[in-house]
């Protein structure tokens, strides 16, 4: 089939490097992509938010499957357009990526459902924010309603930092803070059937121990040696299955990716937050580790028949992804300053390890940054400490002047 990726990150570089070696896939396109994705897929230019614009460019290929990465074409509703020319396309609905584009929408789904969430209130005054904020307490845990690229929620003690951050967003969730580690789990689904992915763990914070502001992922790792084997099964019993019953019931069934950032706490599994996509850096990792081919399960998803696709199989190798982020990043990021090194990671660490771009261009022969979070760098091997140890040793081929990682990723569940 010809296939069409919608997005230009380093997720949108992970699905098109997975379905560039999926043997179903006969064309591979991306829409606007970047310039790694230029090396797996022919790049089209759209406006990803342009609902009409990106149907017009899949019926143009003749595209048999659409795959939305981002959140906010989902948000916008560009999933219904690719629908409604006839096109099969992995995402969710405009109505149904709600789930995602409001936090409050999100509770109300999840209370419906009885799913384990922290406790909360949605505020719109000075008033109700401070309400809340004295109710919690210390840590206070905010959110901004809406899509705010992974950067709309302020963890802090300092009680000022929390009410100006409620107070610049027109619409707040506060809720209880949630203790224990934090893990993402993916999973595809119909609307129906929920076919679990294998868990991964990212890192929020900007810096070495979770030091720092809040960025959209700085690096994550899979498996999760620490974590109860059941874990997913839980997962499937008590928040997947029901979130997606209960959007059904509502009328608004969830077709595509739907991820759930969980925290493991001391009274059991909480549900933080659900994005409709694929998270980034997750995909990276859990991607690197999917045995079964790509394209065939996307394509039941959207197409429905996703009970007759049999449990995905998964490599025994760790996988580890570092993020290389801009000068002042998640500030506003420098960015046109050119990549060495890719050639060298290309000839001495792959296979095991690869690069994967978020915010690159090219500018002739050369490619230069354009994003905050600039690249993914990718590594597996027979355990975390080899994946982590190939990791690093990519990264320090490469190089951006002023560029940022963190040196910790894995680390502790590598036993370091």
């Amino acid at each position: 089939m010809k296939v069409l990726v919608i997005g230009g990150g380093a997720r949108e570089h992970a699905l098109c490097r997975s379905l560039s070696l999926d043997p179903d896939v006969t064309a591979l396109h991306c829409a606007p992509g970047n310039a790694g994705i230029a090396e797996v897929a022919e790049l089209h230019p759209v406006d990803a938010l342009d609902g009409a614009a990106v149907a017009r460019l899949a019926a143009d290929l003749e595209a048999g499957l659409v795959v939305v990465g981002p959140e906010a074409p989902l948000v916008a509703g560009v999933a219904d357009a690719v629908r409604a020319v006839g096109i099969p396309c992995f995402g969710p609905s405009r109505e149904a990526a709600r789930l995602e584009g409001s936090k409050a929408f999100a509770k109300d789904v999840m209370a419906a459902a009885g799913v384990p969430t922290a406790r909360s209130y949605v505020c719109t005054t000075h008033e109700e924010i401070d309400e809340a904020l004295d109710a919690f307490g210390a840590p206070y845990v905010v959110k901004d309603d809406g899509l705010a690229a992974g950067k709309g929620v302020v963890v802090t003690g300092d009680i000022e930092e929390a009410r100006a951050h409620a107070r610049s967003c027109d619409r707040v969730v506060i809720e209880e803070y949630l203790d224990g580690p934090e893990v993402s789990l993916f999973a595809i689904t119909d609307g129906t059937t929920v076919l679990p992915l294998t868990p991964a763990q990212d890192f929020k914070r900007a810096l070495d121990g979770d030091e720092g502001p809040n960025t959209g992922g700085m690096g994550a790792y899979s498996p999760l040696p620490w974590a109860d084997p059941k874990l997913v099964d839980e997962v499937m019993a008590s928040v997947l299955q029901p979130t997606v019953d209960e959007l059904r019931r509502r009328g608004t069934p969830f077709q595509g990716l739907l991820y759930a950032g969980l925290a493991i706490t001391s009274r059991g599994v909480r549900v933080i937050e659900f994005n409709a996509r694929f998270g980034d850096p997750e995909t990276q990792v859990v991607l690197a580790r999917l045995r079964t081919p790509l394209a065939r399960v996307l394509l039941h998803a959207a197409n429905g028949t996703l009970d007759s696709e049999p449990p995905l199989t998964w490599r025994e190798d760790a996988a580890v992804t570092v993020v290389v982020a801009s000068h002042n990043y998640p500030g506003t990021p420098r960015t046109g300053d050119p990549i060495e090194g890719l050639d060298e990671v290309a000839a001495k660490d792959a296979p095991h390890a690869y690069v994967l771009h978020a915010g690159t261009r090219r500018e002739g022969d050369a490619i230069v940054s354009a994003g905050g979070r600039v690249l993914s760098v990718t590594a597996t091997g027979k355990d975390l400490a080899e994946a982590r140890e190939r990791a690093y040793a990519a990264v320090g081929r490469i190089r951006l002047d002023g560029s940022q990682h963190r040196t910790d990723i894995a680390r502790k569940a590598a036993g370091e």
